[in-house]
């Protein structure tokens, strides 16, 4: 499979609706997370440890997945204009409140953690 990470495999079958908008994301965000803005993963996850000195897990947390600006439930669509990068980490607990803010809302609150040296552990440049 070459560069084409495991994660990657599984949510191209999961979510294959995505796969293209989650790409033009990461694209047009330059590899960054839209909520931390910590570089994300969407290759070798060895590579991508050894070039920021991070574990593997800790990479892990920084896998690219997709995120709905306006949820899908909610009627969104998976055009590019509605869908963002996210790390795994940022977009897995945004989605574990039981009342998960607006992305915008979210966002704000992240920078503002990260300005302040919390939220994740992880800090590349």
């Amino acid at each position: 499979m070459g560069n084409f990470c495991f994660f990657e495999a599984i949510m191209a079958r999961s979510r294959k609706s995505l796969v293209k908008p989650r790409s033009i994301a990461f694209s047009r965000q330059r590899g960054r997370c839209y909520y931390c803005d910590q570089p994300m993963l969407t290759g070798n996850i060895v590579e991508f440890s050894a070039k920021y000195k991070i574990t593997p897990n800790q990479a892990k947390l920084l896998r690219c997945t997709g995120e709905h600006l306006k949820a899908h439930h909610e009627g969104g669509s998976t055009k590019p204009t509605n869908i963002v990068a996210a790390c795994w980490y940022c977009n897995h607990k945004r989605h574990q409140r039981k009342n998960p803010p607006d992305p915008e809302q979210y966002r704000d609150l992240i920078q503002n953690r990260m300005s302040q040296g919390g939220w994740h552990s992880i800090r590349l440049n």
